[in-house]
């Protein structure tokens, strides 16, 4: 007999899952996937449809459910599910209709840069981090307030919908518990701590929003959800009818954390500097700083870890915040047209074993944590005639342990305590090579549980652990131990530092490329939007090909 089950739905920025754990043993008993569409109107927007995320979420639910039995498991054993999602992604709806008011802005989105720069001029001495002791973040395109009032300024349906008391605002944990729990007839709009500390209006330490953040940014606070703890009953799901089968009706919504906080309890970083790093569409280093919030002095956030019950402490952590990771992978699939499937990019990379001194800054939303410079632009640089796909693959991939190096790096400098070796998950630890490569980066070792789906276990854990379900024990003593995959550096530190050296180097030459207001003389960038990212960049490597067959030298 199995027990009880717990559900996740884990809602990314690449793809939606729902998972069903075992509450006793934290096995995954299964899962299923669907990819969403990332949408790029325009150079710079990042865009999803917030209905084609809740229908994305009904099929992974119903299709996992069919696929437990056909496992002979009984889905009514299923006792509670968990939400992890995508955070800062911003999303209006209107509560009559149940309708997205337009696209959801997503959390990589770079339209909002011109509305970052007219309120740094209402701030004194344009200081990026004035709100940084209430928040934990600096003023940037990253955060959803900006997006929020991007959308206010810009889309007339939903100014008029707030006008008329019809919107409602969330990011998309709020989105898919309102859904799910009736939407027009009654869904419950709220949010939790760990969201709600990502969108600049909620105060970290009140744990409240805080009105005259709201005031600054000129947000009606009537449309913001409630915000709860990351573990309570916050609603029952409720019969939708695109869940055919009425699956899952009844049973409680009981966890949510955004999705960076679920990984970090999933890896059971419940101890004061612990610490986990997933690789995800971003990359995201984080350490639990315990119920003390810790300022960082070397462009860190502060962020909300987590609040396991209503009546439980908040925790706190610091966190790297890396833009652009599996998205790079991605970008060479679907821009490049390199490879067919992500999983090839490692291949490609294995049969260059180096980038001979390519170096690719893959800053397409600019730079994130360390530096939080909006104007950086990508780049690939050190490129010879003997550059090929596969360097460039391999310069992709060394990027991603570059950037986690110079989050951990600030990390080790405000904690005052180096780690000693990285706990990782995300779906990019599949990945052999990335994992050696990080290592070898790093000096440390790198240890990868053998079940990588830690976001999603911690938003089931916190489902499981709530007042009122009971199926999950988070006392130390009942945690599942985690079998684990461990990666010890092979390179010696010299060649580390000297590579290192070199990609601080490239990211310096990325920066500045970009200015919002562009001469009056320059070409509309909007032109260029028909063409794949990757065009200029691919068209410089063929000239580079074709270069070789010219000289004779091509195979």
């Amino acid at each position: 007999v199995l027990g009880p089950l717990v559900g996740s739905i884990d809602q990314g920025t690449s793809s939606t899952r729902f998972l069903v754990f075992n509450a006793k043993t934290a096995e995954l008993l299964s899962h299923h996937q669907v990819e969403i569409e990332q949408k790029f109107p325009k150079e710079g927007w990042v865009e999803q449809d917030p209905k084609e995320i809740l229908k994305s979420v009904h099929e992974c639910v119903e299709r996992t459910c069919e696929k437990l039995q056909q496992l002979n498991i009984d889905i009514t054993n299923i006792k509670a599910i968990g939400v992890s999602n995508q955070r800062e992604t911003t999303v209006v709806w209107d509560k009559t209709t149940g309708e997205p008011l337009s696209n959801a802005i997503v959390w990589l989105d770079l339209r909002t840069q011109s509305t970052v720069e007219r309120l740094l001029k209402r701030i004194p001495g344009k200081n990026k981090a004035y709100f940084k002791s209430r928040t934990g973040l600096p003023l940037s395109t990253y955060f959803s307030a900006v997006k929020l009032r991007w959308l206010l300024d810009n889309v007339k349906e939903i100014q008029q919908a707030v006008d008329d008391g019809r919107a409602l605002f969330g990011t998309i944990d709020s989105w898919l518990i309102w859904c799910l729990t009736g939407g027009k007839n009654g869904g419950v709009h709220c949010t939790d701590v760990t969201n709600a500390s990502r969108t600049m209006l909620f105060n970290i330490h009140y744990l409240d929003w805080d009105p005259e953040l709201c005031q600054f940014f000129d947000i009606p606070m009537e449309i913001l959800p409630k915000v709860r703890s990351s573990s309570e009953i916050y609603g029952l799901m409720k019969i939708c009818s695109s869940l055919k089968s009425g699956a899952l009706t009844g049973v409680p919504i009981s966890g949510c954390l955004g999705d960076q906080s679920a990984a970090l309890v999933g890896q059971m970083c419940f101890q004061d500097g612990q610490a986990k790093n997933t690789y995800g569409t971003g990359c995201f280093l984080l350490c639990n700083t315990g119920q003390k919030s810790v300022l960082s002095e070397h462009g860190l956030l502060t962020t909300i870890a987590y609040k396991l019950g209503r009546d439980k402490p908040v925790c706190y952590a610091l966190e790297g915040s890396v833009a652009i990771a599996g998205a790079v992978v991605r970008w060479l699939r679907d821009n490049l047209g390199i490879v067919q499937t992500s999983q090839e990019v490692e291949k490609l990379a294995a049969e260059a074993g180096t980038s001979y001194g390519c170096y690719f800054v893959p800053a397409f939303s600019g730079l994130y944590a360390p530096y939080w410079e909006p104007s950086a632009r990508g780049i690939i640089c050190g490129l010879t005639q003997f550059t090929n796909k596969n360097h460039i693959a391999f310069a992709a991939l060394e990027a991603v342990c570059f950037q986690t190096r110079e989050i951990l790096d600030a990390m080790n400098k405000d904690c005052g305590i180096p780690l000693h070796q990285l706990q990782v998950d995300g779906g990019m630890t599949n990945n052999k090579l990335l994992m050696q490569l990080q290592s070898d980066i790093l000096c440390i070792p790198v240890v990868k549980p053998s079940m990588p789906e830690t976001t999603a276990l911690g938003a089931a854990m916190a489902a499981g652990a709530a007042e009122g379900v009971g199926v999950w024990s988070l006392n130390p003593g009942d945690l599942t131990a985690v079998t684990c995959e461990r990666f010890e550096p092979q390179i010696n530190p010299e060649e580390s530092e000297s590579r290192y050296a070199r990609w601080k180097k490239a990211v310096m030459r990325s920066m500045d490329w970009e200015t919002s207001e562009a001469p009056s003389n320059a070409v509309d960038p909007s032109i260029f939007c028909s063409l794949p990212l990757g065009f200029f960049i691919m068209s410089s490597v063929i000239m580079l090909i074709g270069a070789k067959y010219v000289s004779g030298t091509g195979k």
